[in-house]
């Protein structure tokens, strides 16, 4: 039988992506450099060859063919340039996930979760950016590059001058300055600590018989501090999922320590509640903010507008037909899908995720564990933060790792590269009739 000679592809540009992204941005481009991050990968895996996809991923790649065809919804230039940015991170996740899939020699499961540890760290950070220096704002080096017609865009100008909280001292809702840094908006600091909480504790698990398990140990309470100060309730929600799911998971094999390791834990936030107002100020933010029902009516809205266009939605949200709302399409991803890619787009979205979920049931070691516990938590939040494109590109990162195949007997590049350290220029494959 033919033996394929496969290239090792390189570990630096998904490190790039997560260990340099203070860099991202402060330079100003922040996740959108993830598409050039992505575009060198796809050259290693053009070049390398030999790309292999798990059972499944047909439906992610018909929510991709999905998502061109909807260009037929676009109306206006400005939209036509939101639809091609959302095109390219669509496509910029896609490759990550092939290449988190195919890079088994050299992106161990262990390494992976331990680059996005360092991403957490780097969410932590930046919490505590915005609660040191809640209006600090900086002007980017990206900023001075564009011409004034891009950068008069609203959300252009989100990016190239960067702010530690999501703050409007001008608005009508009196509300403290929420940590945001490193991201655009709260939400999306929350629904990224929430996604890549699981796996920091299952990367614990993995190191408990090293010295940095003890840091990382402590970095968790002290985490509490920006991840409340928030208020951000989806997160809470996202969380809330996430322990009660591993705690059923634990309770029906009998898993005792997993089970006195939860509890530790709620001791800890229970004692973090006592510790800080954080009750109160939820109970405020909720008495003085109607943005639950403002929500409800614009996802009413959403629904019965993407009616009007449900094979192939309008390609990008719009504004809604009521004063004072956000945009149709928006305020979740379920949404922005719903009513950019029409119904059959949603359900290939939201079909990858869950077929994902279920394909990923059965393991069992922590990190894996934890990776299938973050496709139910953003399966969840999806219905209420918009996951592009930390939370979506850690989900994949997720799929990646629970849906590739094990090292086997059998397997000569993974064994290879096992008793290499993970090093040498080349590594020979199994047969292709093996794969």
């Amino acid at each position: 039988m033919d033996v394929v000679t496969l290239r090792e592809l390189p570990r630096w540009p998904f490190a790039a992506m997560f260990v340099l992204f203070p860099l991202w941005w402060l330079l100003g481009p922040g996740e959108a450099l993830w598409i050039v991050l992505a575009g060198i990968m796809l050259l290693y895996l053009l070049r390398r060859g030999h790309i292999e996809a798990p059972r499944g991923f047909g439906i992610w790649l018909l929510f991709l063919l999905w998502m061109v065809f909807s260009v037929v919804g676009i109306d206006t230039s400005g939209r036509l340039i939101g639809f091609l940015y959302r095109a390219l991170l669509y496509l910029a996740v896609t490759v990550i996930f092939l290449y988190v899939y195919n890079a088994r020699s050299t992106l161990s499961t262990r390494y992976v979760a331990g680059v996005l540890t360092g991403f957490w760290l780097v969410v932590v950070a930046g919490g505590y950016l915005g609660v040191f220096f809640p209006i600090l704002a900086i002007h980017t080096p990206f900023g001075l590059l564009l011409p004034e017609w891009i950068s008069s865009n609203d959300l252009v100008q989100e990016m190239v001058v960067r702010r530690t909280t999501q703050y409007n001292p001008d608005g009508w809702l009196k509300l403290d300055p929420r940590p945001s840094a490193p991201f655009l908006y709260t939400n999306g600091w929350g629904n990224a600590y929430s996604m890549l909480l699981p796996i920091v504790i299952g990367y614990l698990v993995e190191v408990r018989r090293e010295r940095r398990f003890w840091w990382l140990l402590l970095a968790i309470p002290v985490s509490f501090v920006p991840a409340f100060l928030t208020l951000n309730r989806g997160m809470f929600i996202g969380l809330g999922v996430a322990l009660v799911y591993v705690a059923a998971r634990s309770i029906a094999r009998g898993n005792l320590r997993v089970i006195l390791a939860l509890g530790a834990l709620l001791l800890v936030v229970a004692g973090a509640f006592a510790t800080f107002p954080i009750a109160e100020r939820l109970s405020d933010r909720v008495e003085t903010s109607s943005t639950t029902q403002d929500r409800a009516g614009l996802y009413e809205e959403t629904f019965e507008r993407t009616l009007e266009s449900p094979l192939f939605g309008f390609g990008a949200p719009r504004p809604s037909e009521k004063a004072g709302v956000p945009s149709a399409g928006t305020q979740g991803q379920l949404w922005m899908v719903m009513f950019s890619q029409g119904f059959p787009g949603v359900l290939f979205f939201v079909g990858w995720f869950v077929w994902a979920f279920l394909r990923s049931f059965h393991v069992r070691d922590p990190i894996r564990l934890a990776c299938n516990t973050v496709l139910l938590v953003i399966i969840v939040e999806a219905t209420y933060y918009g996951i592009m494109t930390a939370g979506i590109a850690v989900a994949m990162i997720a799929a990646a790792l629970t849906m590739r195949p094990d090292p086997k007997p059998g397997d000569q590049d993974l064994r290879t590269a096992q008793e290499l350290g993970y090093t040498g220029a080349k590594v020979a494959a199994v047969p292709r009739s093996q794969h």
